[in-house]
């Protein structure tokens, strides 16, 4: 498809209703409770405004909604043993869980859809987010990601072993080695924080800390 230009801007109302027709395209595998309706996408905005990004693609057909991403600030590091379920942590949605002085940026999912991608727009949506990081003073980013790659070696070695050799360089996985790519590192395994058989229902912790942080 013949793409004129691609915009990212903040994510307003009338953007909702094409996100939430985005979710499915892009999470086939999650659990249709989970993916995120248009109310949903309105409260996040409403919650977090400045959080919340969407990639506009101009076509010969017009302006299309074609990736996004949300986020919502936290103190919460991961760093015990009591790992919370990833739709509770994010307000089920709603990102209820909004801690308006967390140090942390929390990205809760980034979307683009298949037909746009290798364009670009994922790294201008993290680019985004490293800006509001920057410009909120925050600690850094942290994303509980998802591995749909293990699924191909699930026989041949362990979820920890296959996240290992992609940080390594020696395998490549379609959402960690992008993540990677964009300045994150992999702080620790989160298993039973999403439910996802393609990597065992065990998510990554990656972080991506603000160099000009100040305390």
């Amino acid at each position: 498809m013949a793409v004129r230009k691609i915009v990212v801007v903040q994510t307003a109302v009338e953007h909702c209703d094409a996100l939430a027709e985005l979710e499915s395209i892009v999470f086939p595998t999650l659990s249709p409770d989970e993916w995120f309706t248009s109310e949903m996408y309105c409260a996040q905005v409403a919650t977090f405004p400045e959080g919340q990004f969407v990639a506009l693609a101009e076509t010969a057909n017009g302006v299309q909604v074609v990736g996004a991403t949300t986020t919502f600030r936290t103190n919460e590091t991961f760093e015990g043993d009591d790992i919370p379920y990833y739709f509770d942590f994010i307000g089920r949605g709603y990102l209820t869980t909004h801690e308006p002085d967390g140090e942390w940026l929390y990205g809760t999912g980034l979307m683009v859809h298949p037909a746009f991608r290798r364009m670009g727009i994922g790294t201008r949506l993290y680019e985004a987010r490293r800006e509001l990081v920057k410009r909120l003073n925050l600690r850094g980013e942290l994303v509980g990601g998802l591995l749909p790659g293990y699924e191909n070696y699930r026989g041949q070695m362990s979820v920890a072993d296959y996240a290992r050799r992609v940080v390594a360089g020696e395998l490549t996985d379609p959402t960690l080695t992008m993540q990677l790519r964009n300045g994150f590192v992999l702080r620790r395994l989160l298993p039973g924080f999403i439910d996802d058989p393609r990597s065992d229902n065990t998510a990554t912790l990656i972080a991506r800390e603000n160099p000009d942080y100040r305390p």
